[in-house]
């Protein structure tokens, strides 16, 4: 083994070494960080957590049939806690109203699940975004100190010195992209099922507008109030003829 081969750091105790023992500790818990939250969202962003089938259907089916009241509907949102029936909820507590305000009140509860959904993304994000450029900074500095370490010694000998200490300031760089990486592929793939998850709550924001508000209601109520109207209207004429 040559003296450049020796001076490269190949087992976890070198390469620490050779990191620094204030790196190292960087890395280390901005990986505990990454996995850690995008293990938490995986779990929470899962569809039948946010978007529970069986409740939307059930919930969407009584409305279009009229057989729920408000009462019965907020007490059912209240009762599921899904995001879908906090978005849900906003808008049952306008039953009736014009569509304009219960879809103000759907946006105002969708905005509020979107922030919750997106919890922790900016982690993922941000260990994503800083763990190069602190890999980064440790092959900067430790190319100074390799330079420096050159400029201290006899000439003999510097090819090979100059070799190592260049491979060992690098390892920073390259763990620094190792964490990177993955944290990237976790975060646009968390954020790509929430685009998904919240397209298909403001697709069911839109039917509930259209099954509560007052227009939709009144709609529903005109043609038994004129079937109301005629039936009194038949039964007086039936007399005279």
């Amino acid at each position: 083994m040559t003296n450049a081969e020796s001076a490269i750091p190949a087992s976890p105790m070198e390469i620490v070494d050779a990191m620094g023992i204030g790196f190292t500790l960087v890395f280390v818990i901005a990986s505990v960080i990454a996995v850690w939250s995008a293990i938490e969202r995986l779990v929470m962003l899962r569809r039948r957590r946010v978007i529970p089938r069986a409740f939307v259907e059930r919930f969407m089916m009584n409305l279009r049939t009229g057989r729920m009241e408000k009462s019965e509907a907020i007490s059912y949102c209240q009762q599921n806690r899904s995001p879908v029936a906090d978005v849900f909820l906003h808008g049952v507590r306008k039953w009736g109203r014009p569509s304009a305000e219960i879809e103000q009140a759907v946006m105002d509860g969708g905005e509020r699940q979107v922030s919750l959904l997106k919890k922790r993304l900016r982690v993922l994000n941000g260990v994503a975004t800083v763990t190069p450029l602190i890999g980064l900074l440790g092959t900067v500095t430790g190319m100074i100190r390799a330079f420096n370490d050159i400029a201290t010694t006899d000439a003999m000998g510097q090819a090979q010195q100059l070799a190592g200490g260049i491979a060992m300031a690098l390892l920073t760089t390259a763990t620094g992209l190792f964490i990177a990486i993955p944290a990237l592929t976790a975060y646009m793939y968390l954020a790509g099922r929430i685009d998904s998850l919240v397209l298909e709550m403001d697709q069911l924001g839109v039917e509930l507008v259209h099954l509560i508000s007052g227009e939709s209601l009144r709609e529903r109520t005109a043609p038994t109030d004129s079937q109301a109207q005629v039936t009194p209207t038949s039964r007086k004429r039936n007399p005279v003829e």
